[in-house]
């Protein structure tokens, strides 16, 4: 989780800006709940619980038994833990070691898939994920016929930093953070995207598989995301934060169907852009602290806000986070976003030609003392295929920052865990 001392924001470059329709400040409140059915095991980010920390979910479909799918999801310092889905563990994944006694240690960040990824042997479902203690991507292949162990690390060894150049820079950990894979349509190519953590970054990777098995990638192209903005006064506005740190991205994903990549800004807002990264970038949403002026106290580590001007967004509290594709026939369907600042869920068009008009959002609740709901959701992945007699509507699986249920956290442990949510009652809460 990324809960930054900077004053969440959101900018708009130009014809980029979108009119946005003025909800009440109640509008968050408002919004309709729905309870999980399952939660994972608490994770726990101390010494005694391997610092295991969850983050970002992917949900893999097993086409030949929908029933017997999965969850994949980081777990930072503490790696990666797949679940079936009745929430109950089914492997867990240790990262790579540190390079030396100081240097930093693997972390995973983020976490999507790639279906049918083509490689010399034939066509592989893989996880690809984020190692920000690394600075390099990590590949798994799901091979569902080991059920106790359904992933294997095929990472190439010779998979280069992608974007330090060496140990030191790495330690310094501006490294991979936010991950969305993409297939181009029209090439069979498979890609990864990826941001940088404290800039505003973002670089495409093509993956290659290798005729030994395992599966690297190389550098097409990068771009950076804007990191101060005009307001509508005339003043330049940059989201407060650390001294040298810029308001960077992490939750994203790729809409399959037009190559389109939407990226979330944690203090600005969502940014629609070609996952190619060879288009200008248009400016969907915006937080509501967006124009916000924050001064940090190096103290505290916290940003004290100033008087807000009224140019923030209304539907998204800083961070913004957990962008997902609720897909339907025809190119329908909606882009998920969460607002930790809010614990809600906001619900986009998905047809760029809508503009990406906001459509609504829920929160998800507790449903009882011992199943609490999501708070601060870092990450979310939703799949609105049918999953056998569990989950015949499609599931929605979200991070909950604050697992606070009797059967998960323990007091004086900070502690974290995902929950699983059947997407029919999130359609039927939210009106979808």
């Amino acid at each position: 989780m990324h809960r930054s001392p900077r004053l969440a924001a959101t900018a708009l470059l130009g014809t980029a800006l979108i009119t946005l329709v003025p909800l009440s400040p109640a509008h968050a409140r408002s919004l309709p709940s729905v309870g999980p059915t399952a939660e994972t095991a608490a994770l726990y980010d101390d010494e005694a619980g391997g610092n295991a920390n969850a983050d970002d979910p992917a949900i893999w479909r097993n086409d030949a038994d929908p029933g017997r799918s999965l969850v994949v999801a980081t777990a930072k310092e503490g790696g990666l833990r797949v679940y079936g889905l009745d929430a109950s563990l089914v492997q867990t994944v240790a990262p790579p070691s540190p390079a030396a006694e100081d240097d930093a240690p693997g972390r995973f960040n983020n976490v999507d898939l790639v279906t049918g990824l083509r490689t010399p042997s034939g066509r592989a479902d893989v996880a690809v994920v984020s190692d920000r203690g690394n600075d390099r991507l990590r590949i798994y292949r799901v091979d569902p016929s080991q059920p106790g162990g359904p992933l294997k690390d095929v990472t190439d060894p010779g998979a280069a930093p992608v974007f330090s150049s060496g140990q030191a820079e790495i330690n310094e950990q501006r490294t991979a953070y936010g991950l969305a894979t993409w297939q181009d349509r029209s090439t069979g190519r498979s890609y990864a995207l990826v941001s940088r953590r404290n800039t505003t970054d973002l670089a495409l990777l093509e993956l290659r598989p290798t005729a030994a098995g395992t599966v690297g990638y190389r550098l097409v192209r990068t771009l950076s995301l804007p990191s101060s903005f005009r307001l509508p006064n005339g003043t330049s506005w940059t989201p407060c934060g650390e001294p040298g740190e810029l308001p960077q991205v992490e939750g994203m994903v790729v809409d399959p169907e037009n190559g389109t990549l939407y990226a979330g800004q944690e203090d600005v807002g969502i940014w629609r852009l070609p996952a190619a990264l060879n288009g200008r970038p248009v400016l969907v949403d915006k937080v509501r602290e967006y124009g916000v002026p924050g001064t940090y106290d190096p103290e505290t580590e916290e940003c004290a806000p100033g008087t807000d001007p009224g140019f923030g967004g209304k539907r998204l509290a800083a961070d913004v986070e957990g962008l997902t594709l609720f897909r339907e026939s025809g190119g329908d369907g909606y882009l998920m976003a969460s607002g930790q600042g809010d614990n809600s869920f906001a619900l986009y068009d998905r047809e760029v030609s809508e503009g990406n008009e906001y459509e609504g959002g829920f929160r998800v609740t507790a449903v009882s003392a011992d199943l609490d709901g999501s708070e601060e959701c870092d990450g979310a992945a939703v799949l609105n295929e049918p999953l056998g007699s569990r989950y015949p509507n499609g599931l929605l699986v979200v991070q909950d920052g604050h697992e606070t249920s009797a059967s998960g956290g323990e007091e004086g442990r900070e502690a974290t865990g995902f929950k699983f949510v059947d997407l029919g009652a999130v359609t039927e809460a939210a009106d979808m």
